[in-house]
């Protein structure tokens, strides 16, 4: 990922802008990007240590299916491509940084507060964190933490990490799923267990996996696990047991442990915005909360018929910085142009 693509500021001191994006994945960066084609400049403060959010922190090799004209992206690449699509636009970086505080300023801003001792003033908020501040759900496995980042992991950051590998997977979702089928052809063997024999996934995924099982070329246990054995944060096997077969070991050396994500919305909860299960009431007309001047995009926003998909996301992003813009420049009409007609725009972005 090109250095020059992300300009990083340095925590504490005070910074002022015209938009404050709450989030730096995927919306929040194409948020940059819609806002900058309306001449809106950004800072971005996220919790991570790098952009992309969960598309790079949790699947950075996870192929991404449905970017329309992409056939097959990774989490990783997709992050690389929107940090150099967004680079005319000099968004300003506060990584590794927490919102922990939301006020607003005598002239009317709103001014955020980071755990780092940052203060950002501007206009307008956009809120693009996805689902929050994000974990992964540890198995109940008694001992599991002597193994973890060893031989126990709960993402895979990666692929050729697997390489050889005799790998138990758990969970039955779609990361269980899907990293079942995108490691068979380099792990030394997989065995995917899951506590029923019904998935929570995509049901061609659920389909090819069986079709691996029917082949031989993997094995799926109906089963739970109940322990690991092994050494010095080294699993030899994975105990579990089932009606069937009652307790027995499963050989490996790597235990690939996806059991969803535990979502928090931390200090963004007590912002005074209205919640829908934990997650944050817009319009679909600008994508605007119960707050004015603050916006929601992405995963955590929540309105009728809302699909949880990166390129709604991107959908979103476009609409609020029409409606952020307003408040941006109040004085101005906006302009709406096309970047394939607008030769303005068109230099700017190098095309």
């Amino acid at each position: 990922m090109a250095a020059s693509t992300v300009e990083s500021v340095p925590p504490g001191g005070a910074h002022e802008t015209d938009v404050i994006i709450i989030g730096a994945g995927p919306c929040g960066l194409f948020a940059v990007f819609e806002l900058g084609l309306l001449g809106v400049k950004t800072h971005l403060i996220d919790i991570q240590a790098k952009p992309g959010g969960q598309a790079a922190e949790l699947y950075p090799e996870k192929p991404i299916l449905d970017i329309p004209a992409i056939k097959s992206i990774t989490g990783e690449q997709l992050t690389k491509q929107l940090l150099e699509q967004i680079e005319p636009f000099g968004g300003k970086f506060h990584m590794n940084e927490m919102a922990v505080s939301l006020d607003n300023t005598p002239d009317g801003k709103w001014s955020i507060a980071t755990d780092m001792g940052t203060t950002v003033t501007a206009p307008v908020i956009v809120i693009a964190a996805g689902g929050g501040s994000f974990q992964p759900k540890k198995p109940p496995i008694p001992g599991v933490e002597d193994f973890e980042g060893k031989s126990v992991f709960y993402a895979v950051r990666e692929r050729s990490a697997f390489e050889g590998k005799n790998l138990v997977i758990a969970g039955g979702g779609d990361s269980a799923l899907d990293w079942t089928l995108n490691l068979q052809p380099i792990a030394k063997s997989i065995t995917l267990v899951h506590r029923r024999p019904d998935f929570r996934a995509a049901p061609d995924s659920v389909e090819k996996m069986h079709a691996l099982a029917n082949e031989q070329k993997i094995d799926f246990e109906v089963a739970q696990i109940t322990g690991l054995k092994g050494i010095n944060g080294q699993i030899s096997a994975v105990s579990v047991e089932n009606e069937k077969d009652g307790a027995y070991d499963i050989p490996c050396d790597t235990l690939l442990a996806f059991y969803g994500l535990t979502m928090k919305l931390g200090p963004i909860a007590e912002f005074g915005l209205n919640l829908t299960e934990n997650r944050i009431e817009v319009d679909t007309e600008k994508f605007e909360t119960s707050v004015p001047g603050i916006f929601c995009i992405g995963d955590m926003a929540a309105y009728p018929g809302k699909l949880k998909l990166i390129l709604s996301g991107f959908h979103e992003a476009a609409l609020m910085s029409h409606g952020a813009f307003h408040y941006v420049f109040p004085d101005r009409k906006l302009k709406f142009q096309h970047t394939t007609s607008a030769k303005g725009l068109q230099a700017q972005l190098g095309g």
